[in-house]
């Protein structure tokens, strides 16, 4: 039997603060429990759930046991294994990062990109990626889209980003294919320029990509500095503050547009694909070996209200033991 997921303090890891320039302020999360290998976490951009990828199991592997939760909008889950690999036609080996286009759930499942219908989980469309060029399987961890048109999707073993065109068919090209990419693995599309930001697992970076494929470094780790580990998910906030997940540091960073960073929450175990509800400032976490996922609020960028808040600021709503609950609490561990 499902169960809705618990109101509770993080038990997982330690947020040191929300998204606040001046006070942080004692944050609560909604977490969710009972899932397999969880790689991404993903807000509609049209405000009618989420999503969490699910692995389940080695995430190399094409055992077509993958699966997709969904959550509904107050965060509770709907449904455990909404599109579920080997269920009727489906098929779905270890999912990855996620990407909405309308009502169309796009899905990064190694070589492979899968749409589903993101109301009832219909398969919609399965586009095949080439081969790498040394031969090899072509796999790939992310996706997003750039709100005109074209989807973007990593390679990290093969330095690659991928370029899909929606209205021709889905058309396949390579936007770069570069060492300097260092793994690129986590994609997010800047919401002033249009380039596409990533994060780098091999080399700790966080790059810029141009819609020519031209490669700039925005942040590296420092020659008596190594700030940055095995950068995984990235997204920005509505404010333009940009997050990213360090997933073998257990680390998730806040970037502000003036490029001061922050740590915004450690101890956290294996924090994977972030992604951010931009409509109700929430960002959303992962965690790949934990089996478990979180929520949690992001405050605007000006002076905080020394007051606690919890996810009912946030327009999150629940029974009243989960309220209850939360109010037994003490602070949150700093």
């Amino acid at each position: 039997m499902l169960s809705r997921p618990r109101l509770r303090h993080i038990m997982l890891g330690a947020w040191l603060g929300a998204a606040c320039l001046f006070n942080p302020v004692t944050a609560q999360a909604l977490q969710v429990t009972g899932l397999q290998t969880p790689e991404s976490f993903l807000a509609d951009p049209a405000g009618n759930g989420y999503f969490i990828s699910n692995a389940n199991g080695d995430p190399d592997v094409k055992d077509n046991n993958g699966f997709i939760t969904k959550l509904d909008k107050a965060g509770a889950v709907a449904m455990l294994q909404f599109i579920k690999g080997g269920e009727g036609t489906t098929v779905l080996h270890a999912p990855k990062g996620m990407a909405i286009v309308n009502n169309t759930l796009y899905v990064a499942d190694l070589d492979a990109l899968r749409a589903f219908d993101t109301a009832t989980g219909r398969p919609l469309l399965t586009l095949p990626f080439p081969n790498r060029q040394n031969g090899q399987a072509t796999a790939l961890v992310d996706v997003t889209y750039d709100g005109q048109g074209l989807l973007y999707a990593s390679d990290t073993a093969a330095n690659t980003i991928y370029r899909i065109d929606m209205a021709k068919q889905h058309a396949i090209s390579v936007l770069a294919r570069d060492q300097a990419l260092a793994g690129p693995r986590g994609l997010a599309v800047h919401p002033k320029t249009g380039h596409l930001i990533v994060a780098s697992w091999d080399k700790g970076k966080i790059l810029d990509v141009a819609p020519d494929g031209t490669i700039s470094e925005l942040v590296s780790n420092g020659f008596f500095t190594a700030r940055f580990h095995n950068l995984d998910g990235v997204d920005f906030d509505s404010w333009g503050n940009l997050y990213v997940s360090d997933f073998t540091a257990g680390k998730v960073w806040r970037m502000r547009p003036d490029r001061h960073f922050d740590v915004i929450a450690e101890y956290l175990p294996s924090p994977g694909d972030i992604g951010v509800d931009r409509e109700n400032h929430l960002i959303l976490v992962p965690y790949h070996y934990g089996n478990a996922a979180e929520m949690n609020g992001l405050e605007a960028p000006v002076k905080a209200n020394p007051k606690k808040r919890t996810l009912a600021d946030y327009g999150f709503s629940g029974p009243s033991s989960l309220q209850e609950s939360e109010a037994k609490k003490g602070p949150a561990p700093k």
